[in-house]
């Protein structure tokens, strides 16, 4: 009777050792840590987000506890990620080199305060002081960032997130949507603005899907850090 006691005891430790282990794990609810995704489908998904002559010899990062860690370096001034502006969110998109300049350092950040239990309206206090003084860069000539998958599930008006279909965004410092007389994301219209008026606002341009070869190809050379 004494070892089905200590082997119960023994048991009984284990499965609450599981435990926690699955609780630290797990994501809860409300949490600002957007979920972590195995590295390839993450890979193939920022990737979906280029054109495919681009994808091809873009760089690209991949998010992990501590922030996002790049797994491939670019040879043609391109960068895929997958960006959460929100954590629930999902934003694949892939940048010139101008947006890797001035767009991609602030993603960075956000992600590394986010890892650091940092609360929203702290990360958002941050970023605005860091644009007041110049620590992020804003464009210095038109650009484009493509985000052309399917799988956009980004932030719409009510602040809550939704899916969009495949567009082009374009640097627009300080741009509005009276500036390109558009009645914003709700009015509808071929493009508006988001962002209105701040130093990273883009004019969004809504595209028909691309059907590009398969975009998992790209990361043969993406097994681990170049």
């Amino acid at each position: 009777m004494s070892l089905i006691r200590v082997f119960l005891l023994g048991l009984a430790a284990q499965i609450a050792v599981s435990a926690v282990a699955v609780v630290q794990s797990t994501p809860t609810a409300g949490s600002q840590q957007p979920p972590l995704m195995e590295h390839q489908k993450e890979i193939a998904l920022a990737f979906s987000a280029c054109p495919p002559s681009v994808a091809s010899k873009a760089g690209v990062y991949v998010l992990e506890k501590s922030g996002y860690v790049k797994v491939r370096d670019s040879r043609n001034g391109f960068t895929a990620i997958v960006q959460h502006s929100l954590p629930r969110s999902q934003e694949p998109q892939c940048m010139d080199e101008e947006g890797t300049r001035t767009f991609l350092p602030r993603m960075l950040k956000v992600a590394e305060l986010r890892a650091q239990g940092k609360s929203p309206e702290e990360i958002k206090r941050f970023v605005a002081d860091a644009f007041a003084k110049g620590v992020f860069p804003t464009p210095t000539r038109p650009g484009v960032i493509y985000m052309l998958s399917t799988e956009n599930l980004v932030p719409n008006d009510k602040g809550s997130v939704a899916a969009f279909p495949p567009h082009v965004m374009f640097y627009g410092t300080h741009l509005t949507n009276a500036d390109i007389g558009s009645e914003g994301q709700a009015g509808g219209g071929p493009a508006f603005v988001v962002n209105e008026g701040a130093p990273h606002a883009l004019v969004i341009v809504p595209v028909v899907a691309h059907t590009g070869s398969d975009h998992a190809s790209t990361d043969k050379s993406s097994d681990g850090p170049q």
